[in-house]
C-alpha cells in the first residue's frame, strides 16, 4: 500500500473515532432523507437566536447548542478536536465550538460534511462567514464564500454548506488568485465563524462522516 493510501486510511479511521467519541451510533451514510440531509450518524449543532442575553455560565458545555443574539453579531471561535460546544453562550458576543480538521492535506475532499437549514419564525436571516488571521502579518482574512440562511415559509431542507464553513476562500498570497485554506491549516490561525444574525431563531447544522468534493 502506498504511503498516501495509508495516510487516507488513517484519516478515515480517525473520523470514525471522532464520531464514536461524540456518542453517536455509527452507520453508513446513505441517500438523502426527505429533509435533504443524508441518512446515518451525525453530530447536531443548533445556533439559537434569543432576544435577551443569557447570564448562566455555559463554559465546558457538552450540549449541542449555542445561543446568539437575535439581532447582532457573534464570533464563534473554532478549536481543533472532537465535536463539542466549549462555550455555548454567544449572547455576550463570543462563543466557542470544537470540531475535527476537515481536510488535513488540503486535497479539496473533506473528511466530513456540514449540512444546514434555517428554522423558526419565517422572515429571519443570518450570514455566517469563516475567518482567520495571517500568523506573520496579523492580517484578517474572511472567506468570500459565505453561508446566507433565510427562513421562508413552509418546509425547509438541508443543504451542503461544507465549502462555506470548513474553508477560507481568499487571496492569501496577494497574487490575484483566490486560495482555498481549510480550517486549522498552518497558513492561517485563530479560525472562527462570524455569525451575523438578522432575526433568525434557529440555524441547524449537521456534521456527517462523509466527504464532500469542494474542488
Amino acid at each position: 500500500m502506498k504511503t498516501a493510501d495509508k495516510a487516507l486510511v488513517r484519516l478515515n479511521l480517525g473520523m470514525v473515532a471522532f464520531f464514536a467519541c461524540a456518542g453517536m451510533i455509527l452507520a453508513q451514510a446513505g441517500h438523502a432523507a426527505g429533509n435533504g440531509a443524508p441518512s446515518g450518524a451525525h453530530f447536531n449543532l443548533n445556533i439559537i437566536g434569543v432576544a435577551k442575553g443569557k447570564t448562566a455560565s455555559m463554559d465546558g458545555s457538552s450540549g449541542h447548542r449555542i445561543f446568539v443574539s437575535l439581532e447582532g453579531s457573534t464570533q464563534i471561535k473554532l478549536g481543533e478536536g472532537e465535536f463539542a460546544v466549549i462555550d455555548g453562550n454567544g449572547t455576550d458576543g463570543l462563543a466557542k465550538f470544537q470540531l475535527p480538521n476537515p481536510d488535513p492535506m488540503n486535497s479539496g475532499i473533506t473528511t466530513y460534511s456540514v449540512y444546514a437549514r434555517a428554522l423558526g419564525k419565517p422572515g429571519g436571516s443570518s450570514t455566517m462567514t469563516t475567518c482567520a488571521t495571517d500568523p506573520l502579518t496579523g492580517e484578517l482574512y474572511c472567506s468570500l464564500n459565505q453561508l446566507v440562511s433565510f427562513r421562508s415559509g413552509g418546509k425547509e431542507s438541508f443543504t451542503n454548506v461544507s465549502r462555506s464553513l470548513l474553508y477560507v476562500y481568499a487571496d492569501i498570497n496577494a497574487d490575484g488568485v483566490v486560495d482555498r485554506v481549510p480550517l486549522f491549516s498552518d497558513l492561517l490561525q485563530d479560525y472562527y465563524w462570524q455569525y451575523d444574525n438578522q432575526g433568525l431563531k434557529l440555524l441547524q447544522l449537521r456534521f456527517y462522516p462523509i466527504g464532500t468534493d469542494v474542488r
